[in-house]
């Protein structure tokens, strides 16, 4: 049976680096004293050393932080149609600049069949995927399929459509994009928590080319684990003032705990340590670490993702591609690794793959 294989990825992250401007303007959104310092004590904490955005932060007049397009001023947060004007804006030029890097040949080009993006923080149409084949100059006849507003395994459930096409048709070539402005939907808020969810999530995309083709990664199978009545921990709706997201503190627990019990069953009998990479999706420090524990992991198998984590933040669908790519360019032939993300239901969505 044909077995579909990641031929390449790409990927990209806006030019401005916001993490440390952030840090500031959202402390200045939290009263003094104990709320504000406990928020400071939080990022320090959270693992994260930068983080990218189409928001170009500027100082503003008594060391404060603003942006220079006066995106988010205080009492002034723009409402959902801003937002998607923004998405509008910015998305086609991300998706560009990871387009581009994945190098494609002309033959490449002329040979893919199938567009495939994933987006849960904006929409509009004619979409992201018209812009990937008019920049790519692609047949107009090429089949487009949008993944939208699933969350961080959008990108696993690309693959999976991916696999499966390449499966029913030897001959397809698939080009998947990952695009998030997760920054696109920060709220002015006083909660801590809130603010604190704000504080991991940042803008990037991947492009990866998808065929039959031995080289890159071979993928091997998918599962999706449900958790159990935990369909509230993580919600993510279109409200006035842009995209609303819900992220229970109880998320990390809950995962750890799930994967006590279904580890074996998403490495489908083997061990958890003899699996040599883990591309578990970045969502933040805490939930790195309730992967590490609930599988009972080495103290480096989770090396890439602490590593993206660290570089890019949390970049929704497009932070496991990230990873993958890292994984791609240092394993060796025959290696096997489990690519993990997770999302709204509460669900893991998992892969299995190995080195080519």
């Amino acid at each position: 049976m044909t077995t579909a294989h990641i031929n390449r990825i790409a990927t990209a992250v806006p030019q401005h680096n916001v993490h440390r401007a952030f840090i500031d303007f959202a402390a200045n959104l939290l009263s003094e004293g104990t709320t504000r310092n406990l928020f400071r004590r939080m990022a320090r904490l959270s693992a994260i050393e930068d983080r990218y955005s189409f928001v170009n932060p500027i100082h503003a007049e008594g060391g404060s932080w603003g942006d220079a397009e006066q995106i988010y001023v205080p009492g002034d947060f723009p409402g959902t149609a801003r937002r998607m004007e923004l998405f509008e804006r910015f998305a086609p030029q991300l998706a560009r600049s990871a387009l581009d890097k994945l190098s494609l040949t002309e033959a490449e080009r002329r040979s893919i069949t199938h567009v495939i993006v994933t987006s849960c923080t904006g929409l509009y149409a004619p979409g992201l995927d018209f812009e990937v084949v008019n920049h790519l100059g692609l047949s107009p006849s090429v089949e487009r399929t949008m993944i939208g507003f699933m969350g961080c395994y959008a990108a696993v459930n690309a693959m999976k459509l991916a696999h499966h096409t390449v499966r029913s048709e030897p001959d397809a070539a698939v080009l998947v994009l990952n695009l998030e402005l997760c920054t696109l939907h920060f709220q002015e808020t006083h909660q801590l928590e809130q603010i604190l969810s704000f504080l991991v999530f940042a803008d990037g995309c991947a492009a990866s080319l998808i065929t039959a083709q031995h080289k890159g990664l071979a993928i091997d199978s998918f599962l999706a684990v449900s958790i159990p009545q935990t369909i509230d921990l993580i919600t993510w709706r279109i409200g006035e003032l842009g995209f609303d997201m819900h992220l229970s503190g109880e998320v990390p627990g809950e995962i750890c705990r799930a994967l006590k019990q279904s580890g074996p069953e998403i490495t489908r009998g083997q061990d958890p340590l003899c699996v040599d990479w883990w591309a578990v999706h970045p969502g933040g420090r805490s939930i790195l670490d309730s992967v590490e524990k609930g599988l009972s992991l080495g103290a480096d198998a989770l090396a890439c993702s602490r590593d993206i984590l660290a570089r890019y933040g949390n970049m929704s669908s497009a932070s496991v591609m990230f990873v993958l790519q890292q994984i791609m360019e240092r394993a060796k032939a025959g290696q096997q690794g489990c690519a993990m993300s997770f999302g709204p239901g509460l669900t893991a969505e998992t892969m299995l793959f190995h080195a080519a």
